[in-house]
């Protein structure tokens, strides 16, 4: 394998971000090849390493990502300002220099320069802006990459979750929904699970909407006049797909180790059970971006920032899934 840059986004400051990347890099076995570039500024590099117990960790300071080697803590500098950290805070200039230090790794990504990137967790309202308009990283990236539906996907090594709705309000859920919808982004899962995950013939379940996927039209009809064609003419075109299954009894069963994806109808129908069955060990990869990009599988942190108290074990697997995508795209 040959050396891969993964650019490492500073997330909110005042956050667990920088905290559980530099525990990932430090405390993890990384394999030789990455090399991890921090956007960020030596200051709060440093804090962040002595609030671990790493303060005597040496860093490279650098001006471009080429100059980045492996083995070592090396930070890209993105602002020149002193930063006062204040953990667990929300805060305009937390937000500013959270899109700063995206916009800045996305620079990079996109240019070639940097072949991954790990975001740290932002915060969602201080961050925004007439930069940041955007519920979140994955439409952002998408609209970088000039994709106007990314998917986000869920996953470990034993299970794959994506969302068919994003980050919108359940109240505009149901209408959300589309047969267009579902074939699409059914047809993107499959493609990302045998390009990114060098699986040949992914088997899909799709979940129903409604309690008990509907009941045959008694609790719903989404199932029977959107769900069931979407996946009739999924099957036409040749993916190996079946549903609508009841969300509940998908999970409670364990027969979602049948499947090599599965796709939710919302967030929180998905994000729940992949949190609640692999927390700590999940990776929030954005799919169907020209352009490789993952993330832990939680927030900020804001209740226990500062404390030397969160898992790096998310950031660490991100890491590594990212580098895994890298490759799996070069073979591929």
């Amino acid at each position: 394998m040959s050396a891969v840059r993964i650019g490492i986004s500073a997330g909110d400051l005042n956050g667990v971000g920088l905290e559980v990347a530099l525990k990932a890099l430090l405390n993890h076995n990384i394999p030789n090849e990455c090399v991890a570039i921090i956007y960020a500024s030596e200051p709060v590099v440093r804090q962040n390493l002595e609030l671990i117990g790493h303060s005597t960790t040496t860093v490279r300071v650098i001006g471009d990502p080429m100059e980045g080697i492996a083995g070592t803590i090396n930070i890209l500098k993105s602002w020149d300002e002193e930063v006062t950290i204040e953990f667990g805070a929300s805060s305009v200039e937390m937000g500013k220099l959270s899109y700063i230090s995206l916009s800045k790794a996305t620079d990079d990504l996109v240019d070639g320069k940097i072949d991954a990137l790990v975001t740290c967790p932002i915060n969602k309202n201080n961050i925004q802006s007439d930069a940041f308009n955007f519920p979140g990283h994955t439409e952002y990236l998408g609209s970088r990459g000039g994709v106007k539906d990314p998917l986000m996907l869920m996953t470990n090594k034993n299970l794959s979750i994506a969302v068919a709705t994003g980050h919108i309000p359940v109240s505009k859920i149901a209408s959300a929904i589309t047969e267009e919808l579902l074939i699409r982004k059914t047809t993107l899962l499959s493609d990302s699970l045998k390009k990114d995950s060098g699986i040949r013939s992914p088997h899909i379940a799709l979940l129903g909407l409604n309690p008990h996927a509907g009941d045959n039209g008694t609790l719903g009809d989404e199932e029977i006049t959107t769900i069931i064609p979407a996946i009739n003419k999924l099957k036409e075109a040749g993916i190996n797909v079946n549903g609508p299954f009841p969300a509940d009894g998908l999970f409670g069963s364990k027969a979602h180790e049948n499947y090599d994806g599965i796709l939710a109808m919302y967030h929180d129908q998905g994000l729940i059970p992949f949190k609640a069955l692999t927390f700590n060990a999940g990776v929030n990869f954005t799919a169907a971006l020209p352009f490789v990009r993952t993330s832990p599988d939680h927030g900020t942190g804001f209740d226990i920032a500062g404390k030397n108290m969160a898992s790096e074990n998310s950031f660490h697997c991100a890491i590594i899934k990212a580098m895994e995508v890298v490759e799996a795209r070069k073979a591929s």
